[in-house]
Formats: structure tokens, sequence, C-alpha cells
């Protein structure tokens, strides 16, 4: 084993997406490590044959990287898509590692801390159901305990199906320091004697995951708060094998905005939707771990970058209480990030979501050039929330334009007024050059001819330019559009009076 050295590791299930509350726990895990020198692991954890998902586990894998979680041993996948593993523990996929299962749990029943039960469901279920009625915690009642060795060999010969069950100590209590909420303990007569081995063959969960952990080293396990009440099982596993437990932090519950825990019913919960949505990258990682943590001693920071976290993140500064998803946080972080890019970077970024809009793949062949539309974005990217909505409030950059006359009017004003300062919008315009046609030089020439009445002349010039009632400035719309078609835009919106 690995004697005083960091490992965590993130144990998915190929049984879908990645939930956002799965990808925090990856997170602070490689976090923990990075920051404390240690090794970050990838062990899939596919026994439950009824929830396996076909691709669950390349989408796993491709949010990991994409993510830039980068882990030392594990699962991985090449440029062709194949699985391969790499590491000294492993295999670290657990449906490889049957027979490690076997033989362990087979060690447990000649100790004495497990044994054989040969309840079918149906039987168990009526236990439950008495158990219910007479209000009493549903659990197992040993009756598979008390069977003579003799009885279960006989039972195991005529191929009668089994389980192996874990034998609590239900005396006293079992207790453990958690790193985020400090000592917790649970009587011991409360703990159910769960079920290690199923009949075919497979380990369950609980099971699986005490031994692996102990074989790979693992230092220190981070997993949501469900789990605190299980751990006392696993802690009595450890003890039944002789082996140190490793340190436990149980992270706190997502929550929607009414408190309620994270569901798909109030929203997405996956990251892929996120990222299909419009979201960076970093912006997904940065909101993700203020999920429950945060820099404290009076630190308002909240902008991080995943190299920043890997050398501040602390366990003693993730929170007990459920930390509250929200949304609007979110779309503010990833703002910010979205202000930060160069023009290259939006440009690259934003062409995936622009290929999904017909107002855009309808456009004329001039509106598509990389010039223009680093253009479009230049204006739009101080606005921009989220990439998904690139060209959504400006479709007017790249489609004609219709609004009725009295749009045109600013306040009150005349057919003829309105004709003159759409004139002389194209007076001005058309004594720009191609070398000035730029946002300042372009504002300085208006505000110049239009004198104290800016609106008089501001107002029916961006109307006339968008068609809109909300639309960038009027100079900004120009310098996007280029010259000739702000022109003959200002021409068509005088055939309309």
């Amino acid at each position: 084993m690995l004697e005083n050295k960091i490992r965590t590791r993130f144990a998915p299930s190929p049984t879908g997406y990645m939930h956002v509350g799965n990808f925090r726990t990856a997170l602070y895990a490689y976090l923990f490590a990075k920051r404390n020198g240690g090794d970050f692991l990838l062990r899939i954890e596919d026994t439950d044959k009824k929830r396996y998902v076909p691709d669950a586990l390349e989408k796993l894998i491709k949010i990991i990287n994409w993510a830039g979680l980068d882990y030392v041993e594990g699962v991985y996948m090449d440029g062709d898509g194949k699985f391969f593993q790499k590491g000294d523990y492993g295999p670290y996929i657990q449906s490889e590692r049957l027979e490690i299962y076997g033989k362990c749990a087979q060690q447990l029943v000649e100790s004495g801390t497990a044994y054989y039960c040969f309840c079918d469901e149906e039987t168990l279920e009526k236990k439950r159901q008495e158990q219910t009625a007479n209000k009493q915690a549903p659990m197992y009642d040993r009756t598979c305990l008390k069977l003579a060795p003799e009885e279960i060999q006989e039972k195991i010969a005529k191929g009668e199906k089994y389980v192996i069950r874990q034998k609590i100590n239900t005396a006293g209590i079992t207790k453990y320091k958690d790193l985020i909420r400090g000592e917790i303990e649970f009587k011991n007569e409360l703990l159910d004697d769960q079920i290690l081995m199923k009949s075919d063959g497979y380990p369950t969960y609980n099971f699986a995951n005490v031994v692996d952990d102990h074989l790979m080293g693992i230092s220190h396990i981070l997993r949501g708060e469900e789990f605190i009440s299980s751990t006392p099982k696993y802690i009595q596993l450890y003890q039944n094998f002789g082996w140190n437990a490793p340190e436990f932090a149980h992270l706190p519950l997502l929550l929607n905005p009414d408190k309620t825990k994270l569901s798909k019913r109030q929203g997405d919960v996956a990251v892929e939707d996120y990222i299909k949505n419009g979201y960076l990258k970093e912006a997904i990682i940065n909101f993700v771990v203020l999920l429950g943590w945060n820099m404290g001693e009076g630190s308002t920071q909240e902008i991080f970058s995943l190299r920043e976290l890997e050398q501040v993140f602390d366990l003693k500064r993730v929170h007990k209480a459920g930390a509250v998803f929200d949304l609007k946080r979110l779309d503010w972080i990833n703002a910010q990030y979205i202000k930060k890019l160069s023009a290259d970077e939006l440009y690259g970024k934003s062409l995936e979501f622009l290929a999904q809009k017909d107002f855009y793949l309808n456009a004329p062949e001039n509106m598509k050039t990389e010039e223009y539309l680093k253009k479009v974005l230049t204006v739009e990217q101080e606005r921009l929330v989220k990439l998904s909505e690139v060209g959504e409030n400006n479709k007017f950059f790249f489609t004609d334009i219709e609004y009725g006359k009295d749009m045109l009017r600013w306040k009150d004003m005349s057919d003829e007024a309105l004709k003159e300062s759409l004139e002389k919008s194209i007076a001005v315009l058309s004594g720009i050059g191609a070398d000035g046609w730029e946002t300042k030089n372009i504002e300085e020439k208006l505000f110049a001819a239009a004198g104290d009445k800016k609106g008089d002349l501001l107002w029916p010039l961006r109307v006339a330019l968008s068609g809109a009632q909300k639309s960038p400035s009027p100079m900004e719309l120009a310098w996007v559009l280029g010259k000739q078609e702000s022109l003959n835009r200002l021409r068509g919106a005088i055939d309309r009076i």
C-alpha cells in the first residue's frame, strides 16, 4: 500500500450523463489531491447492470477530459474512442474485479462477519411490510444467520440462490470524524445487515467501494452527504478486514432555489446541458466549485481559474449546509468569462451556436464572413450571458428588416422632419471613407451633425438600421453593417415615408 500519500478517486457509474453533483464531487476530489501533492484516480463502478447506459462511459470520460481534471490512474479513452487502463492497482473497472470481491466476501464469511442469506425477494418484501405495519424500521431479521452449516451447504448444493450479507456488530456505537462535519456517531443497533454480494455474483456498491478503496490505496473519500448514514457500515467492514479506514468528507446537498433537492423536474442537472446552452467550461467549473465552498476570511473573490483553485482549495472551507443552485449566479459568472475572451476566441466558440440558427444559415454570404461576424460579436460581447444567445437579440445583422414608418419617428416628428433627418444621416455616412469607418469616428461625425438635437438624428437612424425598438447604438450598427448596407437601409427607410 502507499504510505502517507494522499490519493483520491472519482468513481462514477456509467448510467447516464454527468450530473452536476457528481461533477462537483470529481472537481473537489481532484482539487484536494492537487493542492496536497496527491494522486487523483478514475475508477468505474459498473456492477449495477440494470442501470447501465450505452455510451455513458465515453461521455463521462469526455467530460472529465474536457474539464482538465487530469488523473494519474484509471480508465482512459484514446483518440479512436477505445478504452484502456493505466496504473498499478487495476483493474479500474469493477466488473473486471469479480474474483477479488468473491475472495474478500468469502474471507468475511469464514471470519464470521458475513453470512449466506437465501431469503427471496417475496419473503423480504413481506417482512418489510410487517415491520412497517408494526412501526418498526425495515431491517433484515437475520433469519438465515440462524442456519446451521449443514443446512447452508445443503442449500448451496441444491443450487438455491443466495446473497452474502454483512453481519453488523449491533453493540455500542460506530463513530468517525468527518473532515467537513466533525465527529459523527451512530448507534449500531440501528444498522442493517446490508447485502455485500448479490445472487448474480456481483458485489453491491456498498461492498465493492470499500474493497477497491483499500486495495487502491485511497486515503480520502469525498462524496455526497447521502452516504453519511452508510459510512458506519463501511467502517465496520474495514474493521472486519483489519484494514485502516480512510478519511471521509461528505459534501453538502445541491438544492433548487426553493431548497428542495436539485432535480431534473426543476431544470437541467447534467453538465452536458450547460455546455449545450452556451456556458463556458471555465464558468461551469468556477460556478460548481462555489456550490458549497468559498475562500473565507472576508474574501470577496468569485472568479477563479482551475489553476488558481488547485492552489487555494481547502476542505475546511466547504460548508455543511446545502448549496443553492442559483442559475443567475452562473449567468453572471459566465458573462464575466465571455467579456475576457479575445475576438478570435469568441468567434471560434460562437460558430457552433450560430450554425444552429436559421437566421444565420439563411443570411447572405457577406454576412457570414469572419470579419463581419467578429464585428457582430464585438458589439454583443459586453451584453452576452451565454454563447447560445449569439445573434438572438440582433437578428437585424443577418436578415432583411421590417418595421412600420411610425417607429422611425422621434417623439412627434413630422414626415418632412423625419425625411430630413434620414437624409442628414446619409450625408454624414457618405462622407466617411473606408479608413475612417470606425465606431468612434462615426459617432464624432454624427454628434457634430446632430448638435443639440441628438434624438432627432440618432433615433430615426437606429431604427432605419435595425428595425427594432431596442438595439446597440446607431454608431455600432453602422460599423457592423458597413457603409453600403447602412446607406441602403437608410434609403429604404426614406422610401417608407
